[in-house]
């Protein structure tokens, strides 16, 4: 009995070592495609691009608040009226307010268009991850997050290269 089993034992790692012998594993490094593929650049310049005249607009309205602040100042130690004072911190108010909220809006804005890129950014990633891993034969291919992986099986470089980095 017992030698059966060793004979069932010794079959099974034979196949196992078999079958591990045809199997080709990848690993991809995705904070590095993320931080070194050309989109990623091209992506940056184009949100810039997109949102700069509502960073200038902000900038200026900033301008704006420092110049009604020092204006305030200026004229609390001049000869003002209360009811003047009180309107031009009034408005100083409704500037501050206005500034805060187009400066939410903005980032709330560039928030949205970054993801969106990333998305597509991250779907053009797994493409030339499956181009490369299908052309080459790999069975699977590993994201980050694993625990180890050697540098024998990291195929991020070849994925760069698809992307148009090296």
């Amino acid at each position: 009995m017992r030698s059966i089993w060793l004979g069932f034992f010794c079959l099974l790692l034979y196949g196992s070592q078999a079958i591990a012998a045809d199997f080709k594993v990848g690993y991809v490094q995705v904070d590095k495609l993320l931080q070194e593929a050309p989109q990623t650049a091209e992506t940056g310049k184009k949100l810039e691009k997109e949102f700069s005249p509502r960073s200038l607009e902000l900038d200026k309205l900033q301008k704006q608040i420092r110049d009604l602040e020092s204006q305030l100042d200026h004229d609390r130690a001049t000869s003002m009226s209360e009811a003047e004072r009180r309107q031009k911190e009034r408005q100083l108010n409704n500037s501050r307010l206005e500034f805060q909220s187009k400066q939410r809006e903005l980032r709330e804005d560039i928030n949205l268009r970054k993801n969106e890129e990333l998305a597509l950014l991250q779907e053009r990633i797994n493409k030339a991850v499956q181009t490369v891993a299908e052309s080459e034969g790999y069975d699977l291919v590993a994201y980050s997050g694993v625990a180890y992986a050697s540098k024998r099986i990291d195929i991020t470089d070849k994925v760069l290269k698809l992307l148009g980095k090296k």
